[in-house]
């Protein structure tokens, strides 16, 4: 899924702060250091200018995207690219509007209102929301070390200071912009800080700019984000937000890069009860690129990189990708913006996704089941298998909860079972024991003389999982079907994937089969499907005349 955006319902480009934002940043906003250091945003000051790209257009009126009270509809901003999409550059820019721009509403234009500071001259538009400064603003830039914070604050530093940027006029003594704290002119201040810095709690910070979050994964660079963003609370006049930015994280690392990426998963599956004021962009290469492949990592670095790819040096960009001496996964990371698996993971993230294609399963198709269940601990799923396809689907997700009194509703997931069995011809049914061993008795009862297949002969559907050798080998022959591509796919669910991603390799004497990373890393899925394939792979190796009569299913293929 290459772009993921995670929005209010409320989103709307048409009402936002973010035109009067880069129409104030064009006017007033230099590049950073580097090669284009000095150089303009507007021809309107000067010959040479590097116009704002339309990704970051977009971004930030994305971010300054305001309901139909003039309310900020986020409070904070999460933006993921690939390294040198000018993430940092642009979080300077927002970083100078905040500090002396007017980045707060104002009310609602009637046409003709003129916002001025400088020689800066704006007029507002019928409907237009209209803007003000903050009272005494105070911004923080937060990184992991020192020389970190210099990707932001040193180019907030050269718009200040610089005797040719147009901002350092507004500044009276030239000594209130310095290398560790610049005070502003009207009051207020911005802070470059990090994990090693004074005490951050007690701040009354009205903006925040938390710089490569994939780098913070140590318990001090935690705490320091969690702080700060306790801080930004604590003002509610100035609307406080934060903004945060980062390349793909490591999983595994607990960074917070990666714990922002599970949120906005949490949110797209609707698990959490108050949706948090959150916008999620998030841009990556399609998983199943080919680094070999020039074509196909031209269009995934353009994916990747969005509208930003027209502004980068492509031909030096692909062949630095292609370079045979770099490290696939840090290529993969920072290059394309694609998440690599945990060094111990049963199976990476491309691999998962390339099997990921759109199946259509009539009613009446001939399926296998496979059901891992618990009743507090862990989530129950119920998977599907298609016999003629091997596709596998999801019938049923359950997770305890306090509404279901902190366990797995049962007569739901029986619900789902009988539900399955009336849509689609069930060949066969494996479920693992615990906690349905009296669910599991009235499924045999009512269903065991239609299977095909059985777990046993006594019990068509009891598979007991305990046995750690046969667990293993039926977790292995489902590993080789998703490695080879073999008579298998899934449908497009991010929560299965999260299933399959958070699995981690699991050697036993008796081969590999799989374990959680953490505790709160759920893998149900992944036995659910096991559970499913075996059933298949047993009802495919019976005789034909202890088979069902073949039905034909209509189904078509497209890219999910």
């Amino acid at each position: 899924m290459p772009h993921t955006v995670v929005r209010d319902p409320e989103h709307t480009r048409t009402r936002s702060l973010g035109w009067l934002s880069i129409a104030w940043m064009e006017y007033f906003c230099l590049h950073g250091p580097g090669d284009i250091q000095g150089r303009p945003l507007s021809s309107r000051r000067g010959e040479g200018a590097i116009n704002l790209s339309d990704e970051l257009t977009k971004l930030t009126v994305d971010c300054y995207a305001l309901n139909e009270k003039g309310e900020r509809l986020y409070d904070s901003v999460f933006f993921s690219r690939p390294k040198g999409a000018d993430k940092s550059g642009h979080a300077a820019r927002i970083a100078l509007f905040e500090a002396l721009g007017p980045c707060r509403f104002a009310g609602w234009a009637k046409g003709g209102e003129v916002f001025e500071w400088m020689d800066f001259r704006h007029v507002y538009q019928p409907g237009d929301p209209m803007g003000r400064r903050i009272t005494y603003p105070f911004l923080r830039i937060l990184a992991t070390e020192e020389g970190q914070t210099a990707n932001v604050y040193d180019a907030v530093y050269f718009n200040l200071h610089d005797e040719d940027a147009p901002l350092s006029e507004a500044f009276r003594r030239k000594d209130d912009v310095g290398l560790t704290r610049i005070y502003l002119p009207d009051g207020g201040e911005i802070r470059p800080s990090t994990a090693s810095s004074s005490a951050k709690d007690g701040g009354k910070e009205t903006w925040a700019n938390f710089d490569e979050t994939h780098l913070y994964n140590l318990p001090e660079l935690r705490r320091m984000y969690d702080t700060v963003r306790r801080n930004l609370t604590k003002r509610k006049e100035s609307s406080p937000w934060s903004f945060e930015s980062s390349t793909m994280y490591q999983p595994g690392q607990d960074s917070i890069a990666e714990r922002s990426h599970a949120m906005a998963e949490q949110i797209m599956q609707k698990k959490v009860r108050l949706t948090p004021r959150y916008f999620f962009d998030h841009r990556e290469a399609p998983a199943d690129i080919d680094l070999t492949n020039e074509d196909e990592l031209r269009a995934g670095l353009a994916e990747a990189y969005g509208l930003d790819w027209a502004w980068q040096d492509q031909e030096r960009k692909i062949r630095e990708v292609m370079d045979p001496r770099n490290d696939v996964a840090d290529t993969r990371r920072y290059s394309l913006n694609q998440v690599t698996a945990a060094h111990d993971a049963w199976i990476t993230p491309q691999q998962y996704d390339a099997r990921v294609h759109k199946v259509e399963i009539k009613q009446g198709s001939l399926i296998t089941l496979g059901l891992d269940g618990s009743e507090t601990d862990d989530h129950t799923v119920l998977r599907a298998c298609d016999i003629e396809t091997g596709h596998q689907f999801t019938l049923g997700i359950w997770v305890p909860s306090e509404q279901t009194g902190g366990k797995v509703p049962k007569d739901a997931v029986d619900k789902a079972v009988r539900d399955a069995h009336a849509l689609y011809d069930v060949v066969a049914f494996y479920s693992d024991v615990h906690p349905f061993e009296d669910y599991i008795d009235r499924w045999e009862q009512d269903f065991g003389e239609q299977y095909c297949a059985r777990a046993t002969q006594l019990h068509p559907v009891k598979w007991d999982m305990r046995s750690a050798a046969n667990a293993t080998k039926m977790i292995e022959a489902l590993h080789t079907a998703i490695i080879d591509g073999v008579d298998i796919s899934f449908e497009a669910d991010r929560r299965i994937r999260q299933y399959y991603v958070n699995a981690r390799r699991f050697p036993n004497i008796h081969g590999v089969t799989v374990a959680k990373g953490k505790r709160d890393e759920k893998i149900d899925a992944v036995p659910a499907d096991g559970l499913a394939r075996k059933a298949r792979q047993d009802y495919q190796v019976l005789p034909e005349n202890k088979k069902r009569n073949n039905r034909t299913v209509d189904l078509f293929w497209v890219n999910a």
